[in-house]
């Protein structure tokens, strides 16, 4: 059987700013810039969520999209969508809340998720139509 990988995309809105509590403000609008803004700044988000695994014999999928949709939706969408990633995300919480660290984050949290024989490909995280972050787990 061959190893197939399958994608899902969803969104979210979320705020956040990038901010270094132990630099001062003007090293941190040197370096960060708009994204400093201490009344936070938004984003429309949009997440790929790739698996790997081998097809089902008598379903011919490597996962049922509806289970997978429900996964993603339950540990991530639910959890960021319309939230202040620097206040109100427990997960994200002491964390430079860049579109990095959130990859990687999601990761975290769908890896253990997924079924036996399913595993986590890639994370694709669309933060602006010409800004994003791919993560492999590595």
């Amino acid at each position: 059987m061959p190893t197939l990988y399958l994608t899902r995309k969803e969104h979210f809105n979320a705020a956040h700013r990038l901010w270094n509590p132990t630099w001062s403000e003007e090293k941190n609008s040197e370096v960060f810039g708009k994204c400093a803004n201490p009344h936070f700044h938004g984003h429309n988000f949009d997440l790929y969520v790739c698996v790997k695994g081998q097809p089902n014999p008598d379903t011919g999928c490597v996962i049922d999209l509806k289970v997978l949709k429900v996964i993603i939706r339950e540990e991530v969408i639910d959890h960021l969508d319309h939230q202040n990633l620097n206040l109100d995300v427990p997960w994200l919480k002491d964390t430079m809340p860049s579109i990095e660290t959130v990859a990687v984050a999601i990761w975290q949290r769908l890896s253990p998720k997924l079924p036996l024989g399913v595993a986590l490909h890639k994370i694709t995280l669309w933060e602006t139509q010409n800004n994003f972050v791919e993560y492999f787990g590595e």
